[in-house]
């Protein structure tokens, strides 16, 4: 489950803080979002296999309920039904295969069984099930609404246990085995996408989820007075604390996704934006590449990154919290592994549709 410090260390809401790849098809995205149609067309060319499975290199060519989520919410945003079909089918044969509804969180190539350990990422199952919602009216499968309510389902049953360090407070399990020990329950704060959680709280009349993207916001601004998001931590009865070791403490591969789902979210106001703005602001050399380990507390930079998708990240971060220093965003490019190059994507998006001031190189 430790996914990112592992893999890249070598190479609404809610609240009012201010085989060969997939051939390139023709796809008729929203008006908005025209201009990204051919980074979208190179995406899939570089990371979906025809049969559906995105690809991702940097971790032995597996897949994982992350990756699938990711493209299948990409092929809602950019209204392209073959790239849709062919995720939601790959990932509907290889991944659900819990009795919970939930997927699977990774499929490896080179091992029998192909899954090896049937834990769930939940915030594999979000993006998953938000995709299969607006997917089932926008490419008239309906069977993917019911679908989508079965993962809403499971989450709210196995994925939202009581928060030790404040039982009224409703908190994102990483995944449904291994995370609520007896110490103490171990969160990663980067799988609380608030605009995700809301929406399907809404369509799914399912309160708890709303709770945890609204209770989600409150705890990322509380440690903002602070200092970065680890991330992993734990809550335990007498308060938060780190994780236990095997966990990272630094914000990292994990963490880097919180800003940009706050400016999905709409949510560019929010503390956290501006303590990772400061962050990069401090960081920042001149020719130096992109920090993306930090130590949490400290702000001081423990790794860096040539991948352009990480200096997106940064961009996006330091023009959406409004204020001093800002960097540009770069231009799409498929010469970074999936991760980054996926990242690097979903911030063009956010810069589009809701932040046009950010500027582009």
């Amino acid at each position: 489950m430790k996914r990112r410090e592992l893999l890249y260390g070598a190479g609404m809401s809610v609240l009012a803080f201010g085989a060969g790849p997939l051939r390139a098809q023709a796809v008729s995205a929203p008006d908005v979002l025209m201009p990204l149609l051919p980074s979208w067309n190179a995406w899939k060319a570089a990371y979906l296999q025809p049969d559906g499975r995105i690809v991702d290199a940097y971790s032995e060519n597996a897949s994982h309920s992350e990756s699938q989520g990711y493209g299948l919410y990409l092929a809602v945003m950019f209204k392209d039904a073959e790239a849709f079909r062919a995720i939601y089918l790959w990932t509907e044969g290889n991944l659900a295969i819990r009795p919970d509804g939930l997927l699977a969180w990774r499929w490896r190539p080179d091992t029998t069984p192909h899954v090896p350990d049937t834990n769930n990422a939940s915030d594999g199952d979000v993006f998953y099930a938000w995709a299969l919602m607006k997917g089932a009216v926008q490419f008239d499968m309906p069977e993917c609404q019911g679908r989508a309510a079965e993962i809403v389902a499971g989450l709210v049953r196995v994925c939202l246990p009581e928060v030790p360090s404040d039982a009224g407070r409703r908190l994102l399990l990483p995944g449904a085995e291994g995370f609520v020990r007896a110490e103490g329950t171990i969160f990663n704060v980067s799988y609380w996408m608030p605009q995700l959680l809301s929406e399907l709280a809404v369509a799914f009349s399912t309160p708890e989820l709303q709770r945890a993207a609204d209770d989600g916001a409150v705890r990322l601004a509380e440690m903002a007075e602070t200092g970065l998001p680890p991330d992993w931590m734990m809550s335990t009865p007498t308060g938060w604390l780190p994780a236990p070791e095997g966990f990272s403490a630094n914000t990292g591969y994990e963490a880097m996704r919180i800003p940009l789902y706050l400016c999905l979210s709409g949510m560019a106001g929010h503390p956290m934006v501006a303590r990772f703005r400061d962050a990069y602001v401090a960081a920042a050399q001149e020719g130096v590449a992109t920090p993306t380990v930090f130590e949490s507390q400290t702000g001081a930079v423990i790794e860096r990154s040539p991948n352009v998708g990480y200096a997106a990240l940064a961009g996006l971060a330091s023009c959406a919290a409004g204020r001093g220093t800002t960097f540009s965003i770069p231009l799409f490019t498929t010469d970074q592994p999936y991760y980054p190059a996926t990242l690097h994507l979903f911030v063009l998006i956010a810069q589009i549709e809701g932040y046009p001031q950010c500027d582009l190189i």
